[in-house]
């Protein structure tokens, strides 16, 4: 059994690509509001608000299958393919995880339509932990109440 894995998947969204993006880039701290069920305080433990950059690295208190969890991150940006990668760096999913690697691709297909390509990268600690579905699922989650959001 593989210990390194890749779950995958894409949603079809009712919002432009680059307004998914801009959210993640300028707004993310509004993300309380607009996700209050998943996610409960988000606070910047490396660089500012203002310049949310390339680098910079936030805690997330969130709750999945109804447990409070905390992931500290640290976000990459690719503004010309619109991708955000959010990469762990320590919290409760390295209880079972050596690596934790979210990614969002936001891809246009019309005016006020886009794909977001959901892809978590991980490596288990040893075969016990189960795959990290829940956290897949909340990826899914995490995007559709961003899209009510911009509609």
């Amino acid at each position: 059994m593989s210990l390194v894995g890749k779950l995958e998947s894409e949603i079809e969204v009712h919002a432009p690509a680059h307004r998914f993006y801009r959210f993640f880039k300028h707004e993310i701290s509004h993300v309380v509001n607009v996700c209050p069920k998943l996610i409960q305080k988000i606070k910047v433990h490396n660089g500012d608000w203002k310049d949310h950059c390339h680098g910079s690295i936030k805690v997330w208190n969130y709750v999945v299958e109804d447990k409070a969890e905390v992931l500290k991150e640290r976000v990459e940006f690719d503004d010309k393919n619109l991708v955000v990668c959010m990469i762990g760096l320590e919290g409760d999913v390295f209880e079972h995880y050596k690596v934790f690697k979210a990614t969002f691709q936001f891809v246009p297909k019309g005016p006020n339509r886009s794909a977001v390509i959901l892809i978590l990268e991980y490596e288990k600690l040893h075969d016990g932990p189960p795959y990290p579905h829940k956290y897949h699922d909340a990826m899914h989650k995490f995007a559709k109440d961003i899209e009510s959001h911009l509609k």
